[in-house]
């Protein structure tokens, strides 16, 4: 029985009350591989079989709004994947997801737009698509369990309760994108990457004469891709242009609409050149909706971009408990940022408060911050704001 509600601090485990998900499972399992046509998950297939499980795997197709030979990756990655599959000897599913991941992801992708903030769609659709609606058909399909390439760790104590740990590639850890998973999910996850460096993933691919071991990684929106961002946010959304200005009023250009800049974006702006002679970069500050302004400075440490306290919505915590507060901790508001010292100082029905122990630059609504102690990743939260005190 999986424990829903579980109390144990992840971080104080001894050693031999914790055990690998993957080891702690029976071999010959049935597990189902989201199979990607990458590397990553080639190479956790190759892990799973190796470990006597009865290995299938899944490819996902989730997105079809503009299928074109110039951005729909879906095709190739599916022959890279079936490729996989036939070397591997194992079966292949495929499953189209599309419906679920406008519905679930990409609504809230361009509600937040509208809103003016950045959302993170790959955390929304970790928790929505890859370990739900993915999970639920592989479990369909007889599968007691399912596995992706994320390089992360699952560990499970003595009580049944399931804890999500960093990887040992810290350079490549996903715990970041992955902090919305409940215990439900956890305990029917599988890593097999964990322990695993990207350079030795893609030596063992290597190894294995696998086609796509030098696969370049896949970057841009979760299952969309790379795309020229502001013409794709264009068709739909609609462009509301305005002054782009400094912080003292001067006006400097013109702004395609808010919804399209972040908070610390420096590339895009269309400004160079205007500073009569001081051609330091400028960077996103603030945006102003009620005169539909964006506000930029030169200074990538101006006061405008720091912040030593956040607000943020009421966390996910995954344990399914709230710690004790105030909680010093470690947290990161961006993936691949180093883990910044800072206490998370109150809790009510609408949010929290965190403070740093350092200035952090960019904060931005709409990002995730994600709460570690130790090697253990605790949940995280919607910001809300940056503050300045």
């Amino acid at each position: 029985m999986i424990n829903t509600d579980c109390m144990s601090s992840a971080s104080s485990l001894p050693p031999s009350a914790v055990s690998d998900l993957a080891s702690a499972s029976s071999p010959l399992s049935r597990i189902i591989v989201g199979l990607s046509g990458g590397v990553d998950s080639a190479v956790a297939a190759h892990r799973l079989l190796t470990q006597g499980y009865a290995v299938e795997a899944m490819f996902m197709k989730n997105w079809e709004e503009d299928d074109t030979q110039t951005y729909c990756a879906a095709a190739a990655d599916l022959a890279d994947a079936r490729a996989v599959a036939e070397r591997l000897g194992i079966r292949l599913h495929t499953v189209n997801f599309a419906a679920e991941y406008w519905d679930r992801v990409f609504a809230y992708f361009l509600r937040e737009y509208q809103a003016l903030r950045t959302p993170n769609p790959d955390i929304l659709c970790n928790k929505e698509i890859k370990f739900a609606a993915f999970l639920d058909h592989a479990r369909s399909l007889g599968a007691e369990a399912i596995a992706t390439g994320h390089y992360a760790r699952v560990i499970r104590d003595q009580s049944g309760c399931y804890h999500l740990h960093r990887a040992v590639d810290d350079n490549k850890d996903q715990t970041y994108f992955l902090h919305l998973l409940n215990q439900q999910q956890l305990a029917r996850a599988h890593f097999p990457l964990a322990d695993l460096t990207k350079p030795d993933v893609r030596a063992l691919a290597q190894q294995l004469g696998l086609a796509n071991a030098t696969k370049k990684d896949s970057t841009g929106i979760c299952f969309i891709g790379e795309r020229r961002f502001s013409e794709f946010l264009a068709r739909y959304l609609p462009r509301e242009p305005g002054p782009i200005e400094t912080p003292d009023g001067v006006q400097l250009g013109e702004h395609r609409g808010l919804a399209y800049y972040t908070i610390g974006q420096r590339q895009g702006l269309g400004i160079g050149g205007v500073s009569h002679g001081c051609e330091a970069p400028w960077y996103v500050a603030a945006k102003d909706p009620t005169h539909n302004r964006l506000i930029v400075v030169q200074d990538s440490q101006h006061p405008l971009l720091l912040s030593n306290e956040l607000d943020a919505l009421v966390p996910h915590w995954i344990s399914g408990h709230a710690p004790a507060l105030p909680l010093r901790c470690l947290a990161r508001l961006r993936h691949r940022q180093p883990l910044q010292v800072c206490e998370l100082l109150a809790l009510d029905a609408s949010g929290c408060r965190v403070r740093f122990e350092q200035p952090q630059r960019a904060v931005t609504p709409g990002q995730s911050i994600v709460f570690y102690q130790g090697s253990a990743c605790l949940g995280g939260a919607v910001i809300e704001r940056g503050r300045r005190v």
